[in-house]
């Protein structure tokens, strides 16, 4: 049986145009598109018909960044896969790529098994995994080939975070240059672990304890010196390098100078780092540990450079690093001792509407918004064209948007599975209404019409943006 759905009379916006077109799909991909109102179009007949006359017609929005049911820092974050997907769905985000972990003394293999066990039969939405690798030895890298066959194809490490997920140089440079081999991409976690901690050993010790003070310790010139240090490690190993959550306008700098050297270097930013600041950090009566996560928020007067870097292309991504604790109980593990607040922000439900507000304040243009949160992660990690656009042959991952509705962004009436909103308050223009997932009414006018399970595990290719 053929099922057929015609949206109507919408604004298709990708990431290279913008046409006033009616959308076929047909068995959960796009069919057709035809300039609305031509007899081509007249034609078209559907079981499902959804009229999106003065609305958007967007890709489904790929966020290449969530821990949903992370363990950190003796709690697990508070999203599963089951209520993770269906937020993110909320919010017009149509896949996820998740991190799989290896713990130290295990095999990747393991790992990611366990993260395929999580994840089967949970997701509202589509899923892919990244690779955590928190132990780099002869064997680790032998795994990493065998899983860039199966369509893992990006591997995580972190300069932060001694004693957990910490590569020192070494490592890092073994991965690397395996990563130079198998076409993998390294992901980055780029912040001088070893320092920092013993700026946090020494401020506990002068009794400063508060919240803010984690903003304070891990220094945007730390975030700067790994980011250099990475990309000149990935240079000798011949490798490309993403950098994950770039807060700091110093590491911003770096990048752009990779960049201009003509380097396979690309960069992700987060909105919390476009939207909040230290200013948030510093909230009182404990409020400010709810904005804590690393690389932590900066003073305000990063977010311009953060913004011209998306505009320049020096920054290519925005995911969120969805990692949501609750105030109660988990956030409050750090009263008296600010290193002990589990680092992590909810933000799934929220990116696709953050950014159609920069659309409106002048940040960035409505194809850069579709670029940078649909169309670029795709690509960048492997999922392109059948993720993050609108075009014959692509999955049906279709958002129907209105740009006009006006709400007010609340932990009442989010979807996550969290107590607190990081943008309790907000007011911003513009809401998803219908969300298609591989031609699936997912959100029906707001309500949600999915169920656990309908997300399929997504195999990967190998980054599409190197030579």
């Amino acid at each position: 049986m053929t099922t057929r759905t015609l949206i109507r009379g919408g604004l298709v916006i990708t990431a290279s145009d913008e046409i006033h077109a009616d959308v076929l799909i047909e068995d959960g991909r796009i069919a057709a598109l035809a300039t609305s109102g031509t007899p081509a179009a007249e034609a078209w007949t559907a079981e499902r018909t959804i009229d999106a006359t003065g609305k958007y017609v967007i890709p489904g929005g790929v966020d290449v960044h969530t821990h949903m049911e992370l363990p950190f820092g003796g709690t697990f974050a508070s999203d599963t896969f089951e209520t993770g997907t269906r937020a993110a769905a909320h919010g017009g985000t149509t896949t996820i790529v998740d991190f799989a972990v290896q713990s130290v003394g295990r095999t990747l293999r393991e790992g990611l098994d366990a993260w395929h066990a999580k994840a089967e039969g949970n997701c509202a939405i589509d899923y892919g995994f990244h690779m955590i690798v928190s132990d780099v030895n002869e064997e680790t890298l032998k795994e990493m080939d065998l899983l860039v066959e199966e369509g893992v194809t990006s591997f995580k490490q972190f300069m932060a975070y001694p004693g957990v997920f910490y590569s020192d140089d070494g490592q890092i440079l073994r991965a690397m240059q395996r990563s130079a081999d198998n076409g993998g991409l390294i992901m980055m976690h780029a912040e001088n672990g070893i320092a920092i901690d013993v700026l946090v050993e020494q401020a506990l010790a002068r009794g400063e304890t508060d919240p803010r003070y984690h903003g304070e310790v891990r220094k945007a010139l730390l975030e700067a010196e790994a980011t250099h240090r990475a990309i000149r490690l990935a240079q000798v190993a011949g490798a490309p390098l993403y950098v994950v959550h770039v807060s700091a306008m110093e590491a911003v700098a770096e990048l752009a100078k990779a960049r201009d050297q003509g380097l396979n270097v690309f960069g992700e930013t987060c909105p919390q780092y476009l939207f909040l600041s230290t200013d948030n950090l510093a909230e009182p009566d404990f409020e400010g540990a709810k904005y804590v996560c690393s690389t932590p928020l900066r003073p305000r007067e990063h977010q311009a450079k953060l913004w011209k870097g998306l505009r320049t292309n020096d920054l290519q991504v925005v995911s969120t690093d969805h990692c949501p604790f609750c105030f109660v109980g988990q956030k409050e593990l750090g009263r008296g001792d600010f290193s002990k607040i589990p680092n992590g922000l909810p933000g799934v439900e929220n990116r696709m509407d953050l950014l159609h507000q920069a659309v409106l304040d002048g940040h960035i243009s409505r194809r850069r918004w579709i670029e940078i949160a649909c169309a670029t992660p795709a690509r960048m990690f492997g999922m392109y064209p059948k993720k993050g656009t609108i075009a014959p042959g692509a999955d049906a991952d279709v958002v129907i948007y209105d740009p006009h509705a006006e709400q007010i962004m609340s932990a009442e009436t989010h979807h996550m599975n969290v107590d607190y909103s990081a943008y309790e308050g907000k007011r911003v223009t513009g809401r998803v209404e219908t969300v298609l997932s591989r031609g699936v009414p997912v959100i029906t006018e707001r309500e949600y019409t999915g169920h656990a399970g309908h997300g399929v595990y997504t195999p990967r290719s190998t980054c599409q943006y190197l030579n």
